[in-house]
C-alpha cells in the first residue's frame, strides 16, 4: 500500500508534468513560426521537390530558387498538384526539361515515398523541400526519415527577407497551421517520424 506521503509526491510530480506540458503546447501554439519552421537559408542542391498542396506560393517559391541557381531540376509531387504546380513553374520560365513530375501521392509521407526513388534515379545526394512555412517540418523530417543517405534543406514558403512570417497570413492558412500539430503528433505515432 502506497503512503500517503508518497501519493503526494507522486500527484505533485504528476501536477508538475501537466503544468509543463500545458505551458509547451501554450507556447506552440502562440508562436507557431519558431515551432514549425525550418529555414536552411541560401543552400544549393542537386534536385528542388516541390510538395503539393498549398497555393502557387510553393511553386512561385521554386521557380524563384530555381532561377538563383539553387538547384538545375524540380520534382513536383502530389496528385493532381503535379500538373497545376508545373504550369506555374513554366509560367515562371522554369524549361520544362527541369521538371519531373511524382503523381501518385497524396499525402506528406507519400510524397517522400514516392519522391525518394525520382531522387535517387536523378543522382540526388543534396535536396531542398519547398513547401508551406508551417508545413516544413513535418516535411524536412518525413523525408530525412525515409532517406538518411541524402541530406535535405528546407526553403519554405510566407517567409519575408528576414526569415519572418508575415502578418496578415490569410485566414485558411491559420487553419493550416493549427491542424499541423497534432498532425506532427500522428506522423511520430503511426511511421515513427520525431518531428525535433
Amino acid at each position: 500500500m502506497i503512503s500517503r506521503r508518497t501519493l503526494l509526491k507522486i500527484l505533485s510530480v504528476a501536477a508538475g508534468l501537466l503544468a509543463l506540458l500545458a505551458g509547451l503546447a501554450a507556447a506552440a501554439w502562440l508562436y507557431p513560426r519558431q515551432v514549425l519552421t525550418v529555414e536552411s537559408g541560401p543552400v544549393t542542391a542537386d534536385v528542388l521537390v516541390v510538395l503539393g498542396g498549398g497555393s502557387q506560393a510553393r511553386p512561385q517559391r521554386a521557380a524563384e530558387l530555381f532561377h538563383a541557381g539553387a538547384a538545375p531540376k524540380i520534382i513536383v509531387s502530389g496528385a493532381g498538384d503535379d500538373l497545376s504546380n508545373q504550369r506555374v513553374l513554366e509560367e515562371q520560365g522554369v524549361p520544362a526539361a527541369a521538371i519531373v513530375r511524382e503523381s501518385r501521392s497524396r499525402s506528406t509521407y507519400e510524397n517522400a515515398q514516392f519522391s525518394i526513388p525520382l531522387l535517387r534515379e536523378l543522382g540526388a545526394k543534396k535536396v531542398i523541400l519547398v513547401t508551406s512555412w508551417y508545413h516544413s517540418r513535418r516535411a524536412l523530417k518525413t523525408f530525412e526519415h525515409l532517406a538518411p543517405d541524402l541530406t535535405f534543406y528546407s526553403r519554405p514558403t510566407y517567409l519575408d527577407d528576414a526569415g519572418r512570417v508575415p502578418r496578415n497570413v490569410r485566414q485558411e492558412e491559420q487553419r493550416y497551421l493549427r491542424l499541423e500539430y497534432p498532425k506532427l503528433l500522428g506522423y511520430w505515432l503511426r511511421y515513427g517520424v520525431w518531428p525535433f
